[in-house]
């Protein structure tokens, strides 16, 4: 179950699904950066985004889901979002999200993380680069992080030397977007900067391959085992 609140981002509004494990805590937390489908949708019309939330508050973490698309109208078309896209913009959000966190008395704001697929992937980079206080960072073959946005800051992967917590990446081989490439670029850019950091790549896997509600993506052997190295992930390091 989960509640819903909502948080002010420079005078935007910004709606926030919370999901809370069982017991009084405090637990560690985790925020989580929805994938590009939701733009329009919205957090709520989105399963997968729900069991994301359900998931982790399932292996006892508190996870707060910030709709980060709020800077635009909901019936916006998505391509407008997406080309105007700032990550100045997110930055304020993620901050705002890990405020919100910090100040629960039923989260150790020592022990939070980030985690985020697809379009949430690069946010979820993005975060661990101006958030120095996030404690893990997960994403899931999260495409773009080597590309500037709307608000010409510099691509994430530039920023990589700024990231002061450990990484876990979930990539599929057959994704075009990021490529075997981009995530070789990736985890380069990690070594040289010296995050600690673990890369999985799954053969058979494409993009949004953890996503159970595309059947054309989906390859459940690759996304369950996914889903263990994730969750032993965040366990390691905010348990």
């Amino acid at each position: 179950m989960y509640s819903a609140t909502t948080l002010d981002v420079q005078g935007s509004p910004m709606s926030t699904l919370v999901f809370n494990p069982e017991g009084e805590g405090p637990h560690p937390a985790l925020i989580i950066a929805q994938h590009l489908p939701v733009a329009h949708a919205g957090l709520e019309k989105d399963p997968f985004t729900i069991d994301v939330g359900e998931r982790y508050a399932a292996a006892g973490y508190v996870c707060a889901i910030p709709f980060i698309f709020h800077w635009w109208p909901e019936d916006e078309d998505v391509a407008v979002k997406r080309e105007g896209f700032r990550d100045d913009w997110t930055v304020a959000d993620l901050e705002a999200t890990f405020g919100m966190l910090a100040g629960m008395d039923s989260v150790d704001e020592e022990k939070i993380g980030i985690l985020g697929h697809c379009w949430g992937g690069r946010v979820a980079w993005l975060a661990a680069c101006h958030i120095e206080a996030l404690a893990a960072c997960n994403l899931c073959y999260g495409g773009r992080v080597k590309v500037p946005f709307a608000d010409g800051g510099p691509a994430p992967i530039e920023l990589a030397d700024q990231i002061a917590c450990p990484v876990l990446g979930i990539f599929g081989n057959e994704d075009g977007g990021p490529s075997p490439e981009d995530v070789n670029d990736y985890e380069q850019a990690l070594k040289s900067a010296g995050v600690a950091h673990e890369i999985h790549r799954y053969d058979g896997a494409g993009h949004g391959f953890q996503d159970h509600t595309n059947p054309e993506r989906y390859r459940k052997t690759q996304s369950e085992d996914a889903w263990e190295k994730q969750i032993a992930f965040f366990d390691f390091n905010l348990k």
